[in-house]
């Protein structure tokens, strides 16, 4: 067993010392802040008694092929990350989460992964950055790839310690650290809705609505009233949210859902793939309205059904926003890496899910909504592109360290959602939580109007002008 020590939190608090596989694996949901499955999760370790520092999450492809070009990109992203933030890593620990389709063939899991692991061992080696530790974790137990030694590591594995019954459980209740469940829990309170009689009654609200809403929104001399009438409705649905007190996590959604007609989600939705309109809903973003807003914004985006996937874009950006400005930061990296899934060049949500993994206050980007607000809830200035299409922090928007934001395209040969290797890339540095997941519908699928069907040009077209970021130019984005 390979006998290495890591310190959590700043060299000025206190510390706990984790000793060997066992607590490192114990730790992972608290570093996380929930359970990562299906997942590989990428740990910087810094100074002589490995400090933890960044970390990066990401789902593991699926496609073994593509296993050593996501082991680059992943090496080379947290690396590069923690050189912008803390300096280069002296260590690295990886963690690959499966659990097996049956529960109960955990260690053909781990071997299945072990080439895996090698990639993820060999990218940060050959980047002059050692792994310390590489522990798979699957059904309720561990495996170590580094530890050759039996007596420690045996092939059947070590069952995970009991919840609660670690240090690092204690330290964690001391300090008020919650684990918010699995990330596929997380998830699926932002996905969109499965059951299809509510699925298909959803759809076709949208369908109804579109044709109405896209012509004028192009317009420029009627874009400003249908502003003012979705940020009116989204004021109007957040009060009646706010009015009834949120139940338990497990029956809130369905309570939410149900104050919340279909009509009523459709124009909010539709509405906000105006960037301005966006902007100026993100200005309810803390106290009671910014609770209620994210109430909200999660079950807009569970309407986001069939063809409409890519607009789930928008109300999941704003969830993110708000979840990381109340100080939710797992909640912002789910619903943000769950923004770029729906809209990979969705630039909003780029820069937020950039912003939060390096580790920025949120309370910059809040001060300029809160002095620019207007009538409206927010400034238009918020989120900015260069002519050119891509992101960049404006003077007079947030005050503080520019932020460049890796723009992630789909390759020529790549499948939407799941992609090729190079298309999925690791879009973030320490700390990022890219994931992939549910593909997303293509963009010939995202609008119905009156004289086109889905999956004709004009129809994509169509829907592609209006989703364009501030129409600055050709390609620019949101």
């Amino acid at each position: 067993m390979n006998k290495h020590h890591e310190s959590t939190g700043p060299a000025d608090s206190q510390q706990i010392t984790l000793r060997g596989p066992a607590e490192l694996a114990d730790a992972l949901p608290y570093l996380m802040g929930f359970h990562p499955d299906d997942s590989v999760v990428m740990v910087a370790l810094h100074g002589g008694r490995g400090r933890f520092g960044g970390r990066l999450r990401l789902g593991i492809p699926r496609a073994p092929g593509e296993w050593g070009p996501v082991a680059d990109q992943l090496a080379e992203s947290l690396i590069s990350g923690s050189e912008r933030r803390e300096g280069r890593p002296d260590g690295i620990v990886i963690f690959l989460c499966q659990d097996s389709p049956d529960g109960e063939s955990g260690r053909l899991t781990m071997e299945r992964l072990r080439p895996f692991a090698q990639s993820l061992r060999t990218a940060c080696g050959a980047l002059d950055v050692p792994v310390l530790e590489a522990l798979c974790i699957s059904d309720g137990r561990y495996w170590s790839y580094c530890c050759p030694d039996g007596r420690c590591c045996p092939d059947q594995g070590n069952p995970l310690a009991m919840p609660g019954t670690t240090v690092m459980a204690a330290a964690a209740a001391y300090a008020g650290i919650q684990v918010r469940g699995t990330l596929r829990d997380m998830e699926a309170r932002l996905a969109p809705w499965q059951t299809p009689d509510a699925a298909s009654e959803q759809q076709q609200a949208l369908d109804r609505a579109l044709p109405s809403l896209v012509p004028r929104i192009l317009d420029e001399r009627a874009k400003a009233e249908v502003a003012k009438e979705t940020l009116a409705l989204a004021r109007t649905l957040i009060g009646r949210l706010g009015r009834t007190r949120p139940a338990p996590e497990a029956v809130s959604d369905f309570g939410d859902d149900q104050l919340i007609s279909d009509d009523e989600a459709a124009a909010v939705i539709l509405g906000l793939q105006d960037r301005e309109t966006r902007d100026k809903a993100a200005g309810w973003m803390e106290g009671p309205d910014g609770l209620s807003a994210l109430r909200l914004w999660r079950t807009l985006a569970r309407r986001c059904v069939g063809p409409y996937g890519e607009h789930a874009a928008a109300p999941l950006t704003l969830a993110g926003w708000v979840s990381w400005s109340t100080g939710d930061e797992p909640g912002a990296r789910v619903a943000l890496a769950m923004a770029l899934r729906a809209d990979p060049e969705y630039t909003f949500a780029q820069l937020l899910h950039r912003a939060c993994n390096e580790g920025l206050d949120p309370e910059m980007l809040r001060r300029c909504l809160r002095g620019d607000d207007g009538d409206d809830g927010g400034p238009e200035e918020a989120t900015t592109d260069t002519e050119e299409g891509g992101p960049s922090a404006e003077a007079g928007a947030i005050k503080g360290p520019a932020l460049h934001v890796r723009r992630v395209r789909p390759s020529a040969n790549r499948v939407r959602g799941r992609g090729s290797a190079r298309g999925r890339r690791a879009t973030d540095a320490a700390g990022a939580t890219p994931t992939t997941g549910r593909p997303a519908a293509t963009r010939s699928g995202t609008a119905r109007t009156a004289a086109a069907r889905p999956g004709t040009p004009t129809a994509g077209r169509r829907m592609r002008d209006v989703r364009r970021y501030g129409r600055r130019g050709p390609g620019t984005r949101r």
